[in-house]
């Protein structure tokens, strides 16, 4: 445990970002499972859930929680599943 003021307060806002990451990345998860649900149903609402999942998958390559890279796979697979 660190013992200087400032190493403590690092310390708490580490597990403090941390814990918002997580979230970020849980809810991102939660929505292209969600979608992916929606297609293999037909559900009606499957285009906004597309969109809402395409945002949060921005958002979460926007703050480095996921590559850019991996980014564009995720979009591009869901957007094939939408077309097929």
């Amino acid at each position: 445990m660190a013992n200087i003021a400032s190493a403590i307060k690092r310390a708490r806002q580490n597990d403090k970002v941390s814990a918002q990451n997580h979230a970020k990345k849980n809810e991102m998860r939660t929505a292209i499972k969600r979608y992916e649900q929606a297609v293999s149903e037909g559900a009606d609402n499957a285009q906004e859930l597309l969109v809402h999942a395409n945002k949060l998958i921005d958002q979460a390559a926007s703050k480095n929680l996921i590559h850019a890279n991996k980014a564009a796979r995720d979009k591009s697979r869901l957007a094939k599943k939408a077309n097929a």
